[in-house]
């Protein structure tokens, strides 16, 4: 950041009395440029012993596959944000039954917040930034052609839930790794 988006004026990193970390400042106008994690919101969509899965259509990761999922918008709370994107991007309507995940990736400042969601019908196809949507069986991941980690931990988190038969409240941190291509 370079200029203050509330006067226009230079800003400079430094940390503002009362705090602890630096951040931007506006010294003319005095305000304080706080940068923070996004959110993002998605859905592990079900139906009976499958999960609906999206071939990414845009960077990074063009065609590799991951649960709807993305940045929330103000005015919208994270379950509706899940199932926003489900309907985006696999044109697909779904219930959403839980929370089931809270993952944070520090190094690139996001937070995940995963539900699980019930399909309520069959009608579903490639959205805007899907090449292809697919239901896969639980126990036939494509894990080699996932986009990101997050989406690998996520879904065997999920795998192993649906293996004891319980899901319970997944938390946890992501660690940047490089995914191979």
């Amino acid at each position: 950041m370079n200029y203050c988006s509330h006067c226009g004026r230079p800003v400079v990193l430094k940390v503002p009395p009362g705090d602890n970390l630096p951040r931007h400042v506006c010294e003319a106008c005095q305000t304080i440029h706080y940068q923070n994690p996004k959110i993002v919101a998605g859905c592990i969509p079900e139906w009976e012993d499958q999960i609906l899965l999206c071939r990414r259509a845009i960077e990074p990761r063009t065609g590799f596959w991951t649960f709807p999922a993305g940045f929330m918008e103000a005015g919208e709370d994270t379950a509706q944000a899940a199932a926003r994107e489900t309907l985006e991007e696999a044109k697909a309507s779904v219930e959403i039954a839980s929370l089931y995940a809270l993952l944070s990736l520090p190094h690139v400042s996001q937070v995940y917040v995963v539900f699980r969601g019930t399909l309520r019908n069959l009608d579903f196809g490639a959205g805007t930034e899907s090449l292809e949507v697919q239901l896969f069986p639980w126990d036939k991941m494509p894990w080699d052609r996932l986009a990101f980690p997050v989406i690998h931990e996520a879904l065997a988190r999920y795998v192993e839930d649906r293996r004891r038969g319980q899901y319970q409240l997944q938390v946890g941190v992501v660690a940047r790794r490089i995914p191979s291509e």
